[in-house]
């Protein structure tokens, strides 16, 4: 490639179905689809190649994945290996620069900008990762190599399966020109379907539109989305990627149509939203309900508070706060979920906030218990009544 900026963005294919094989060598090839329980709405959340060719894909259905391709072979996962392996990959890529930026579990951005005369030229070091991680880990990843991390990550998803696209420095519009609209960050389901009742289906079209067009389009948010059309992006890579929210959400067995099942079932994951937010020593501001129906209609609510907070008690009063404004008799709820954004570092509660303090002080205690001894050693009585029902 030529001088100027160089990122690189690695994506693992198929990541935990591709561990799945390497822990039993016996499946590998065969169609492989990881995630929850058929018979209790589990949902995919890797799907092997082999699988995808049947239609199968991540956050399908279990059921519906399995009537697609009722050969597959169904695994429910095993967290501890697959973080192990990402952990794994993280510290190879850390060895090539110290500005990666891990996104999940399984894909990360590096910024190797001036790393030439110790690795070589970034589209050659791009496949000497690629190697390296299949080598040492038995992994397959694919890899985008361009000058920003937006098209970057385009590249890697147009690589797959285990595959290198460097697009080079000045045409990163002609190559996102004919793709289709959604493959643009920031496009969604619902974005795309109105883009494309307007008649624009790739992103060539979308930077091609006139001010008024986008403005029209995407109000505020115009000027943006046409900088993205053209591939122009100035973000950084960063040591950490920053999560904009923390949620946690449960598919139910069975439509469930009483409100104190659904108060506890907010409960247990208020405690668990509240406890991620203590871990990363963070605080939100905003508090998230989501509930989704049996004919999978799904709406959102939420609320902003006057001052961010990491406690279960006000995260669990808010949530169930707009479960009561939205609850109606006789409903029936397929999923529930909770969650926080508008993260900050700043402390929730102020000095004089003697109640708070306490609360907050307890909360550190229980975690640190349950870091030492488990989740289970201390329980809410609430959340004991739910098991023993």
């Amino acid at each position: 490639m030529s001088a100027g900026r160089h990122v690189l963005h690695l994506d693992l294919d198929a990541f935990f179905a591709s561990v799945e094989e390497l822990l039993d060598p016996s499946i590998a090839g065969k169609p492989i689809l990881v995630g929850g329980d058929p018979s209790e709405r589990g949902v995919v959340a890797s799907a092997s190649y082999a699988a995808r060719a049947y239609g199968a894909r991540s956050a399908m259905p279990m059921s519906q994945a399995l009537r697609l391709c009722p050969q597959a072979v169904v695994r429910h996962g095993h967290r501890k290996e697959y973080a192990s392996y990402s952990k794994q990959v993280m510290n190879m890529l850390a060895e090539y620069t110290p500005l990666v930026e891990q996104l999940s579990i399984d894909e990360a951005f590096l910024d190797v900008t001036g790393c030439e005369r110790l690795f070589g030229p970034a589209d050659e070091l791009a496949y000497r990762i690629q190697e390296r991680v299949r080598r040492e880990t038995g992994l397959p990843c694919s890899l985008g190599v361009a000058s920003n991390k937006l098209v970057a990550k385009v590249a890697s998803q147009e690589a797959k399966p285990n595959g290198v696209l460097i697009v080079p420095a000045g045409q990163e519009a002609s190559f996102l020109a004919p793709l289709a609209i959604e493959r643009l960050w920031g496009v969604g389901e619902v974005t795309a379907e109105r883009l494309r009742h307007t008649g624009i289906t790739t992103i060539g079209q979308l930077a091609a539109l006139a001010e008024v067009q986008m403005k029209a389009l995407f109000g505020s948010a115009a000027a943006e989305m046409q900088q993205r059309a053209l591939g122009l992006d100035n973000r950084p890579v960063g040591g950490q990627a920053e999560h904009k929210s923390i949620s946690q959400e449960h598919t139910f067995a069975r439509d469930v149509g009483s409100i104190e099942m659904l108060r506890r079932a907010l409960l247990d994951m208020s405690e668990d939203v509240a406890t991620q937010l203590r871990r990363g020593g963070e605080c939100g501001r905003t508090i998230v309900l989501k509930m989704r129906y049996p004919d999978f209609t799904t709406i959102t609510r939420r609320v902003t508070l006057k001052q961010p907070t990491d406690l279960t008690e006000v995260i669990h009063r808010q949530a169930v706060e707009l479960l009561h404004k939205e609850w109606k008799p006789g409903t029936q709820v397929r999923l529930i979920g909770v969650g926080v954004s508008g993260l900050t570092h700043a402390r929730q509660l102020s000095l004089f906030d003697a109640p708070g303090k306490r609360l907050g002080k307890l909360s550190r205690t229980v975690d640190a218990i349950r870091r030492k001894y488990g989740k289970d050693a201390i329980r809410r009585a609430s959340l004991l009544e739910r098991d023993e029902e």
